[in-house]
């Protein structure tokens, strides 16, 4: 019988990108493609302002896009190195919500653009550059850097969340919009009808433009040939310039707008009859493991547990180990991940787990846990179903069960957490899944996770 490959893979056999052309390999290494004509004329737009108020205590000292994931990154480094692996080097990342912990993260992990080559991520924070207003909407946040877009006079403007989980082509997506002669392109997902309500929610006819567009809907309509999923937005828009500043500056003088893309400017450009178009993800997609798109909006705390523990699976359905498409980010230098201690009740180990570097695991037990990086566990300590956050310790004889403990925690020994789910409820954040959240002000600590 076989048994299922674990990653990583080497990467002559790393899973195959769907579509465009292949990133340039050399010594097993990969280096993102040279720019295209498309992409050299194309801007990017990264909305990273969110509070992301569903994470619960998770964004108290930082935005949404700042969050720690998957061991080493943050969770904007995805959006940004789709971008960067794509070919397009000119970057805005709007930001507004605490934003000194991701600007920070920019300085230091994407400071390697060439503004000699006309490359740049340029942070645009919310100035009040048209009124004496923070940023108001999604929209709203485009709006008022319009004096930027136009200096760089881009032909494409390519509008991103800077708050999900994948790997995309953009170029894919891009190519297939100029073909089109499209004003504006969403790019769209298949979701079960149930879960649609979530999404904005597009209707297509035969030829995939976009006759329909719902944000949020109460009863959503259903794919036309396929009932039991619907086409959502993933909050992945191209557009071409000179149509994106003209509706921007219509939404903008509309008292009653609410200025956000789902559910103003879309509504907008569908009644004027524009030429909008939806993008099958699965066409731009980066494949993986499971051989069908992924894609996550970690948007919840039970959200954000569930996408970081199935990291830790033999083969996740999110392949980080595919080095044709690598997650770029800045990376702290720390030590080797370290394990002491072989007794038989005092046994430094972990089991399915992924353990970042710095770790100290001192005769203690991990299984089916994310440990990021510089996380100390000590011993006779048990953590299973875990995903501990960069500088947290742990105590000696702590048992933590489908957990988060953020960063910066200083777990005191003994602390039982995710047995008593009651008794969790009077001090921490317990979900309606049973996941528990953990921060140092629930522990009484006076230093809060700021990054």
């Amino acid at each position: 019988m076989n048994e299922p490959r674990a990653w990583p893979l080497d990467a002559e056999a790393s899973v195959q990108r769907a579509g465009g052309a292949q990133p340039r390999i050399v010594r097993g290494r990969s280096f993102a493609r040279a720019p295209s004509a498309l992409m050299r004329q194309t801007l990017a737009v990264v909305l990273a302002g969110g509070r992301g108020s569903r994470l619960a205590q998770l964004t108290e000292g930082r935005a949404k896009p700042a969050v720690s994931f998957g061991g080493q990154f943050r969770i904007i480094d995805f959006a940004l190195s789709n971008c960067v692996n794509s070919g397009i080097r000119r970057i805005g990342v709007c930001t507004q919500y605490k934003a000194q912990s991701l600007i920070g993260h920019l300085q230091r992990g994407w400071s390697f653009l060439d503004g000699r080559l006309g490359e740049f991520i340029e942070v645009l924070p919310a100035q009040q550059r048209v009124e004496p207003v923070w940023y108001q909407g999604t929209a709203d946040a485009v709006y008022q850097n319009l004096d930027i877009l136009r200096r760089h006079d881009p032909e494409h403007v390519l509008v991103l969340a800077g708050d999900h989980i994948y790997r995309m082509d953009y170029q894919v997506m891009l190519e297939e919009h100029a073909a089109r002669g499209a004003d504006l392109s969403i790019a769209c997902i298949e979701v079960p009808l149930a879960q649609a309500h979530q999404f904005g929610v597009m209707q297509i006819d035969a030829a995939e433009r976009v006759i329909g567009f719902e944000e949020k809907p109460a009863q959503p309509r259903a794919h036309p040939q396929r009932p039991e999923v619907a086409l959502a937005s993933m909050g992945v828009y191209a557009f071409k310039a000179s149509f994106l500043y003209t509706l921007l500056v219509l939404d903008a003088a509309d008292a009653l707008s609410g200025h956000d893309f789902g559910r103003d400017v879309i509504p907008r450009a569908l009644a004027g009859g524009a030429a909008v178009y939806a993008h099958d993800f699965a066409r731009s997609c980066v494949n993986h493991s499971a051989g069908k798109p992924y894609w996550r909006d970690v948007g919840t705390v039970d959200a954000f547990w569930e996408a970081n523990l199935d990291l830790v699976r033999v083969v996740p359905e999110l392949n980080l180990y595919d080095r044709e498409w690598p997650i770029w980010t800045h990376e702290e230098q720390l030590p080797p991940a370290k394990f002491v201690f072989d007794e038989p009740l005092r046994r430094g180990m972990a089991v399915d787990s992924i353990v970042a570097g710095g770790c100290i695991l001192s005769g203690c037990t991990v299984r089916r846990s994310l440990l990021s990086w510089n996380v100390r566990v000590d011993e006779h300590a048990l953590v299973e179903d875990t995903v501990v956050l960069p500088h947290a310790e742990i105590g000696a004889g702590c048992i933590l069960k489908r957990a988060i403990v953020d960063k910066h925690c200083r777990v005191p020994p003994g602390t039982r957490i995710g047995v008593d789910r009651e008794a969790d409820r009077l001090r921490y954040h317990v979900t309606e899944r049973g996941v528990t959240l953990v921060t140092p002000s629930m522990l009484g600590q006076n230093e809060r996770a700021r990054q």
